[in-house]
């Protein structure tokens, strides 16, 4: 399915109209609390001019472009650990996301209601982030439990995991998200078991006016600022140009971004920031069957990049046919390539480069 982003937010902030916007799936929008009953998922293609160079030198039979899913849930309120408002229902469906995309509202309209009654994005992070982190603890508080009887009976997993949820619940008492946990490679391991919802990286999406896409203002800075202590992503969006843009054709949209002075959509904007905040790469694969383009963990080596495709690639690898790039758009065709001895044979030991293009040879 490629990357998922859990979106989470306080009510009115603007969740479900950017979530419209940037999927085009017609998730409900509306100016009061609670709108979103069901969890929403739209699907959308990862927009990468390298495919359609591709395709247009390959000619291919059919074009596979990464995709990135997005599970948007209703709005959390004050107090949604203890069952207050709707949000809480739904935590589980962005449990298994690779991210959480945080909307937060940092603009004044009076129109539009605020569920807290005045606007202020630190304090609407900090309300997320509590009931986020209560929903943890509960979540370590029962496992804790059943592991204490298992460790109980000398088994040795048990015994390590009673300590990592002991760790887990000393950090999340303490108001602080599971990824500031001080754990080692083989804790982490065991307390990803549990798809904790504060070890998830954060992207904090800061939605302004249209009139302060290029500007910002103070309330992003105060994110910004909030996000850079932490170590997570900002990208600023307009949920009113973004709900623009998703009624248009795609010439249209063009015309429409450069009228607004944006080289990019809020869309792109939102996929390239989770990619950089995931580390996350791409490689290609090409020929007339198919041109496809593949999302793998930057820094990743040949096999497991090719068992992206396939576990048995990876189990069977042999070796890596590989052009890089900008060896490609600089000659403009694989065979070209070959023909200057610019394809490459690698081994196992070989990191793959974003945008290298790839055919695995491997043993059944």
């Amino acid at each position: 399915m490629g990357i998922q982003c859990g979106i989470v937010g306080l009510p009115n902030v603007g969740k479900s109209t950017i979530f419209n916007a940037i999927t085009n799936a017609g998730a409900q929008a509306a100016n009061y609390p609670f709108c979103t009953v069901d969890p929403n998922v739209g699907t959308v293609t990862v927009p990468d001019p390298r495919v359609d160079k591709l395709a247009e030198v390959v000619k291919p039979r059919s074009i596979q472009r990464a995709v990135m899913q997005f599970v948007d849930i209703a709005g959390l309120v004050r107090g949604a650990a203890t069952g207050e408002g709707l949000g809480n229902q739904f935590l589980s469906h962005i449990r298994e996301t690779d991210a959480i995309l945080h909307v937060v509202r940092c603009f004044e309209d009076g129109d539009i209601t605020h569920v807290e009654g005045s606007v202020d994005p630190l304090r609407d992070i900090g309300i997320i982030d509590t009931e986020l982190a209560l929903k943890d603890l509960d979540s370590v508080q029962k496992r804790l439990s059943k592991d204490e009887r298992a460790a109980k009976g000398q088994d040795k997993k048990a015994k390590m995991a009673v300590e990592v949820w002991n760790k887990l619940i000393q950090t999340l008492d303490q108001g602080k998200a599971a990824r500031t946990a001080d754990l080692n490679d083989d804790e982490a391991a065991i307390a990803r078991e549990l798809q904790l919802l504060t070890a998830k990286p954060v992207l904090y999406c800061c939605n302004v006016l249209e009139s302060e896409i290029h500007t910002g203002n103070a309330f992003v800075e105060a994110v910004r600022a909030h996000a850079a202590s932490e170590g997570a992503g900002v990208v600023v969006i307009s949920g009113k140009i973004e709900a623009e843009l998703s009624q248009l054709e795609p010439d249209e949209k063009q015309v429409f971004l450069e009228e607004l002075g944006l080289k990019e959509s809020g869309l792109d904007s939102v996929i390239r920031a989770a990619y950089a905040l995931l580390g996350l790469s791409t490689y290609f694969t090409a020929g007339v069957q198919e041109v496809r383009a593949w999302t793998f963990k930057t820094g990743s080596k040949a096999p497991v990049c090719a068992g992206v495709i396939h576990s048995d690639f990876e189990r069977g690898f042999i070796r890596a046919e590989t052009i890089a790039w900008k060896d490609f758009e600089t000659l403009g065709t694989q065979q070209a390539c070959k023909e200057k001895g610019l394809q490459r044979s690698e081994g196992k030991e070989y990191v793959v480069m974003d945008g290298d293009i790839l055919h695995f040879l491997f043993n059944v």
